[in-house]
């Protein structure tokens, strides 16, 4: 099996203290450094996401975003 290009794969290991360990390969790919915070999304029928750390300012723009005529 090939695997497309820009897509991965990975397993992590959830320890007793329910904390997992990103691969390196993962933190390299998305520059996730130490004290980083992450978002983890969870849907019970589709499961976990973490998408990219740049996501937070995409959410919170369309989050609190002022809607047309509303603020001025």
């Amino acid at each position: 099996m090939t695997t497309p290009k820009g897509k991965y794969a990975w397993t992590a290991t959830v320890g007793e203290k329910g904390q997992i360990v990103i691969p390196k390969q993962a933190r390299d790919i998305f520059e996730i450094k130490p004290g980083d915070t992450l978002l983890i999304l969870g849907d019970e029928e589709r499961g976990i996401a973490i998408p990219p750390k740049g996501a937070f300012a995409e959410l919170f723009g369309v989050a609190f975003r002022e809607k047309d005529g509303e603020g001025d």
